[in-house]
């Protein structure tokens, strides 16, 4: 079954979601965005580049950039643990990879689980948010992917 928002015409369909952590609340990244999670390894700084560009890391001889997305949201540091992950992701800009604290799942959200942001919660700094989702009394916060990465 098919649901529309009230303000456009785009459906909210069933959709596959990589879940994950970051300063102990959930988001989600659509699935078909994801190209792979790898462990955390060595980033190589790039200077004078925004706080939340990490750097580059170089996968099966490519380079792809880093965005550490606890600086890009305004979150809190914290050390890097064994469940830190780095999800590259393609976006408008190619491959890129993104920090999160840990991935914890891959889930289907059916359409009635997916509600629009409250209007209260969207501005020009929150418009990354695309959609909020309930599970298991769990909210998740479902990212417009590109323009979370935008700098």
């Amino acid at each position: 079954m098919e649901e529309t928002n009230r303000d456009t015409t785009t459906p909210i369909h069933d959709e596959q979601t990589v879940v994950f952590r970051l300063a102990e609340e959930s988001y989600g990244i659509e699935i078909f965005r994801v190209n792979e999670i790898i462990r955390l390894r060595e980033i190589t700084p790039i200077p004078r580049t925004d706080s939340h560009l990490k750097g580059l890391v170089n996968l099966r001889g490519k380079t792809i950039p880093v965005v550490d997305l606890r600086a890009r949201f305004h979150l809190a540091e914290s050390e890097e643990t064994d469940s830190t992950r780095i999800i590259v992701v393609e976006s408008d800009q190619g491959n890129v990879g993104i920090v999160v604290d840990a991935v914890t799942e891959v889930m289907t959200l059916q359409s009635d689980q997916i509600e629009e942001t409250p209007a209260l919660v969207t501005d020009m700094e929150t418009d990354f948010v695309r959609a909020v989702a309930k599970h298991n009394d769990n909210l998740i916060t479902l990212l417009d992917l590109d323009k979370a990465l935008a700098a």
